[in-house]
């Protein structure tokens, strides 16, 4: 092939562009990936899901992963702000999860690791490249790129995988992209020293604290660093007339299982925000076009499943163009599978977070049934927090009962109601 031509050009190299490129340079096609960054940068999200450790040994960057010495992640922590009710999700009880526990990462080396890994792999990975625009045609991709000199170039490939992430390249271009009305929010965050944390043998799990409306996250980075972060609706800070840092702090003080563990931090960065708006597009694929993670859609963290959903797809996308090329096919049903296999994935997802801000569902999710149950339903929900985004049918009838028990509380309480009032201590 001459110099600008490939078989496939991926745009962005976060998690989802690395792995779309590492598993196309391992079937030996040539790969350009064109980063608009310099890595390594920061960037949020820093806690994994378990059914990544299966996309790592597919990659074969797992050892690099463990002789980085990533935290490790056994499971997560849920509760209320008010302390009155909580619950320890703990992967390795789950009876239909694969893999039992996760990494927690600083974005910016493990999305650097996962760059210099798809480079090793055969990939040419150029960064600080913005790409610009692009046309298909019955034969291919013709893609302008601006490098780091501010020179335009001209490339042109068989298939194009977008991965860039919120910015939503294609989506953008094509008018794709559809707001989700009711998560419109912010993350306001930064990094702490000196939390109080859980006892030794919990203290490197997610903790995420529950308020009315909105929620912490706590994730521990390193033995002296730990993300703390607030989600919260962007009209409501808009009308608090608080900065965002002062929003931060007050909700800190709002919530008495925060304010007990932040009482000795000490800030290592500035605070920050991020916009957090859920989104769709309407079409996941195009003319030789796929999508993959953010740039298909972005829904609420949650469930940190968002590193996860876009190496997953990453790789599905990778598999779908590598068919495509031993075909000969432009993609016809082959990216129409990809379309149906990616958008289930999400929808799954979807269908937790939208649920998970009901007091319906807490009511049920903070009381569990022990693992092994008759129904163990618990294990259902253990397998949806660890990744099996493609649950089998015994996850997927499961968690159709859940959603049908959540749907009776909402009517009839088949459970104690909570509630986010702060909690009535009492002296001795």
């Amino acid at each position: 092939m001459p110099g600008n031509e490939f078989d496939v050009l991926v745009v962005g190299c976060g998690p989802g562009g690395s792995s779309a490129a590492t598993f196309l340079a391992r079937e030996n096609k040539r790969v350009l990936a064109l980063e608009k960054e310099i890595f390594p940068r920061f960037h949020i999200g820093e806690s994994l899901l378990p059914s990544n450790h299966s996309l790592f040994r597919e990659m074969g960057v797992l050892p690099k992963l463990q002789e980085a010495g990533f935290l490790r992640k056994r499971g997560a922590i849920f509760e209320l702000s008010n302390g009155s009710l909580g619950t320890h999700i703990i992967f390795g009880q789950g009876t239909f999860n694969r893999e039992t526990e996760a990494f927690h990462v600083e974005r910016s080396r493990f999305d650097h690791l996962l760059l210099k890994h798809a480079r090793d792999s055969g990939a040419e990975v150029r960064e600080g490249w913005s790409v610009q625009r692009f046309t298909t045609d019955a034969t291919g991709v013709n893609v302008e790129a601006c490098s780091p000199d501010n020179q335009v170039h001209s490339f042109r490939s068989k298939f194009l995988i977008d991965a860039s992430g919120r910015g939503n390249f294609s989506g953008n271009i094509e008018g794709l992209r559809v707001i989700h009305p009711r998560h419109r929010k912010v993350a306001i965050f930064g990094h702490f020293a000196n939390l109080r944390l859980p006892a030794l043998q919990d203290r490197l799990d997610t903790i995420i604290v529950r308020l009315s409306n909105k929620w912490f996250w706590i994730i521990p980075l390193s033995a002296e660093k730990t993300s703390v972060g607030l989600v919260i609706d962007q009209e409501e800070l808009r009308r608090s007339k608080k900065t965002p840092e002062e929003a931060f702090h007050y909700w800190v003080e709002d919530s008495a299982m925060v304010k007990e563990r932040m009482r000795d931090a000490r800030p290592v960065n500035a605070i920050q925000t991020a916009s957090d708006f859920s989104y769709y597009n309407r079409r996941l694929v195009g003319d030789r076009v796929l999508r993959v993670g953010d740039a298909a859609g972005f829904m609420d963290p949650i469930f940190s499943a968002g590193v996860f959903l876009a190496m997953w797809s990453g790789k599905t996308a990778a598999e779908t163009v590598i068919q495509s090329l031993q075909s000969g096919t432009a993609g016809g049903p082959l990216f129409a599978k990809y379309e149906r296999r990616v958008r289930r994935g999400l929808r799954f997802y979807w269908r937790v977070v939208e649920n998970y801000y009901t007091s319906p569902f807490m009511e049920l999710f903070l009381r569990p049934p022990p693992p092994g149950h008759r129904l163990d339903i618990a294990s259902a929900v253990i397998a949806v927090l660890a990744g099996e985004v493609e649950g089998t049918w015994a996850v997927r009838w499961r968690m159709e009962l859940f959603f049908w028990l959540v749907k009776i509380q909402s009517l009839w309480p088949i459970a104690p109601r909570i509630s986010f009032a702060p909690k009535p201590w009492t002296t001795g």
